[in-house]
């Protein structure tokens, strides 16, 4: 049973949001092999859609979700949002089976939520974009990542209009709620970018900050003292407290690189 909710009457906003970005995936470690042998493409043996976790990504979620299984059970999401892709389906699932929520909520999987497409760069490193696509590393680099276009891709814009969609069906179905969001680095980005009204400047100065790291919990609370309503307000961004308490669980973490290269 949902415990009552606490939000100001006729609010749109969930009581809590966590977004969490999935695990290490075996695609982050091909693609760090690649870029430390100076090779152009990323070895990788399936869709990126079908990469799974790495045994240390799986490591790094069972930890997440066992010190959410010790938190009291307000303090737990009773909505599971997750990207379709394997690696944040993984994530999800493993989280729950750790006690992360109760065994009976349902993960719901929003293609919205996938990772940012590059089109053409798809798999390529950095050195492989500059080599083998020089046209389009320079075109990144005149319109910078946020409004850069790779041909069959995305560029940053492009992921935040379809995400906008998605906190609209979340303040329809789940306002009130306690909501959790499973995906990838720039979806995190994203969404920030969204839930705080941010400029290109501020989402784009947070990312030169540091990475986003896996299996890391960006954490809103509803506050009705935000504008009118209510909103919701940061309490952490890229926290990795769970991974930092367990032993067996270490933190990874990857750099936005300047396209394909990156692999949420």
């Amino acid at each position: 049973m949902n415990e009552p909710r606490s939000n100001a009457p006729g609010s749109r906003w969930p009581q809590h949001l966590w977004i969490v970005r999935h695990g290490e995936s075996a695609g982050n470690i091909a693609r760090d092999a690649a870029n430390a042998a100076g090779a152009q493409r990323i070895e990788l043996t399936a869709r990126d859609v079908d990469i799974p976790l790495s045994p240390r990504g799986e490591d790094q979620v069972r930890a997440l979700g066992e010190w959410f299984a010790a938190q009291s059970a307000g303090e737990r999401p009773d909505v599971i949002i997750a990207s379709p892709y394997a690696r944040a389906r993984a994530t999800a699932e493993l989280f729950r089976a750790a006690g992360g929520t109760d065994g009976e909520v349902a993960i719901c999987i929003d293609e919205r939520l996938r990772e940012k497409e590059f089109g053409i760069l798809d798999g390529l490193t950095v050195d492989g974009i500059k080599a083998l696509q020089p046209d389009q590393a320079e075109f990144r680099r005149l319109l910078g990542k946020f409004y850069h276009r790779p041909p069959g891709g995305e560029s940053w814009c492009d992921v935040i209009f379809r995400l906008r969609s998605v906190m609209d069906t979340i303040a329809l179905h789940y306002a009130g709620r306690r909501v959790m969001i499973v995906a990838h680095q720039v979806v995190v980005l994203c969404l920030r970018y969204i839930v705080e009204t941010m400029t290109e400047d501020e989402i784009l100065a947070i990312d030169r900050e540091g990475d986003v790291a896996n299996a890391s919990v960006t954490d809103y609370r509803f506050d009705p003292a935000i504008g009118e309503g209510g909103g919701l307000a940061l309490v952490a961004y890229n926290r990795v407290t769970a991974l930092e308490q367990d032993d067996g669980a270490e933190i990874t973490a990857e750099p936005e690189r300047p396209a394909a290269a990156v692999r949420g």
